[in-house]
């Protein structure tokens, strides 16, 4: 009988991808894949370092997988078992932790699937994850999430993944393409790009510092893959993210208008202090330049609220610049110390309850601008791409441009693009549409 094997993700879509990866090593091998909630004879679980959650949710995975089977063999692997291996190694129930370089080959680390007394562990120095393995992630039917660049070279000051990936390092322009083909080969309508640092796509595509291709090539070059619907490029850095891509995307046929930039703070004293790249202006402009070329666009921002030395006027710098900006949504991050890095020792240390006030502040920014941006498609002709769950007797779907759109559940609408018209906000903040041409496919 074949051996079964588990998985569960926790952290980015990066991770997400990878972990695809890793299950179609096992697959080769001879294991059958089933769901994290079934017996398996093994579980894998791909960790994360970026939020104190993630750490803690770990032991919680692995009793979740003892309690489904308390003989199966447990490995951790990813950017928690590079920086703190020893530490889920300690975890009970934990056989093998294994970091950067190790993780893609861990079928060569396990032999019967006998459990250890005392987790095993396979971690490098950083400093030899200078290799690339591309990877892609097909959640469902309807999207993917395809990896073209690993590691960063940047230094902010609160941020480990460096230390958990190292150095920036991309994919070859000739596999990205190929990972593209077989992906839409498969059915799948749309393929999120991503990776730690896709605006420094290129850097290490052949071994070296240079940029052989940048991130345009790399956009121009998918925009020409043929059976691809859509692209959507996930987070990319302001001072990466130029006005020549912002101008391609805005007349490819694929890309779709939706971009996802870091901010982080809305207070120049603290984007120095993180070590940001760019100052508030440089990211007015983009935002500005983007709306100009895409009035349209979709514009998600990552802010990090209580890092050290943010005082209330600080914070309130950063609310009101949020606040008056023309963008769609935020991702809120609440400061949370880690080790080995520069932030941890800084002055300013940020009580816990006031993150918490400032970061439930932000949500609610977050949901007004979200709101305001879909009363601005309301009667827009967009395209919906329909996903292939039955929620409560919804199906749901996402425009072009990252509106959430729901309508009452039909199978036959699943992983199909169709035109629509947004009519109304539902009680639930997603949006109701007419199709504008009924049961014909785009």
């Amino acid at each position: 009988m074949k051996k079964k094997v588990a998985f569960y993700t926790l952290g980015c879509k990066l991770n997400f991808s990878e972990t695809s990866t890793i299950a179609r090593n096992f697959t080769d091998e001879g294991f059958e894949r089933v769901e994290f909630t079934d017996k398996a004879d093994m579980y894998v679980i791909n960790t994360c370092s970026v939020t104190d959650n993630a750490d803690k949710k770990f032991k919680t995975i692995v009793k979740q997988a003892q309690k489904s089977n308390e003989e199966a063999f447990i490995a951790a692997v990813g950017c928690y078992a590079q920086l703190k291996p020893e530490e889920l190694a300690d975890v009970d129930g934990v056989d093998l932790v294994l970091g950067a370089t190790e993780k893609f080959k861990i079928t060569d680390y396990i032999n019967d699937l006998t459990k250890n007394d005392h987790g095993e562990v396979h971690s490098c120095e950083i400093a030899d994850a200078d290799f690339y393995v591309g990877s892609y992630a097909i959640g469902d039917r309807t999207r993917a999430f395809l990896k073209v660049q690993d590691g960063c070279d940047y230094k902010c000051t609160y941020c480990t993944i460096p230390l958990a990936r190292g150095i920036s390092r991309s994919d070859t322009l000739q596999n990205v393409l190929q990972n593209a083909k077989d992906i839409s080969a498969q059915g799948i309508k749309e393929i999120v790009l991503t990776g730690v640092n896709i605006g420094d796509y290129g850097k290490g595509e052949f071994g070296n510092k240079k940029h052989e291709h940048t991130f345009l090539d790399l956009v121009q070059a998918l925009d020409e893959v043929a059976g691809i619907h859509r692209l959507r490029i996930s987070s990319i850095e302001p001072n990466l993210l130029k006005n020549e891509t912002i101008e391609f995307v805005a007349q490819s046929n694929t890309f779709v208008p939706h971009f996802h930039i870091p901010l982080q703070s809305g207070s120049d004293d603290l984007l120095k202090l993180m070590k940001r790249r760019y100052m508030t202006n440089l990211y007015t402009e983009r935002i500005e330049k983007i709306k100009k070329t895409m009035p349209n666009c979709c514009i998600g921002v990552d802010v990090i609220v209580g890092f050290p030395g943010e005082t209330e006027e600080h914070f309130l710098e950063t609310y009101h610049y949020l606040n008056d900006l023309d963008i769609s949504y935020l991702h809120v991050f609440t400061y949370s110390e880690r080790d080995n890095t520069p932030a941890a020792k800084m002055n300013g240390v940020v009580p816990k309850k006031v993150r918490s006030k400032r970061s439930k502040m932000l949500r609610g920014l977050s949901a007004k601008k979200r709101r305001a941006f879909y009363e601005s498609q309301l009667g827009n002709e967009l395209t919906v791409l329909f996903e292939g769950e039955n929620k409560e007797g919804y199906i749901h779907g996402f425009t072009e441009n990252y509106v959430k759109v729901k309508s009452p559940w039909d199978p036959s609408l699943v992983n199909t693009l169709h035109q629509v018209k947004l009519t109304e906000i539902a009680n639930d903040g997603m949006v109701r549409f007419e199709f504008v041409n009924q049961g014909v496919e785009v």
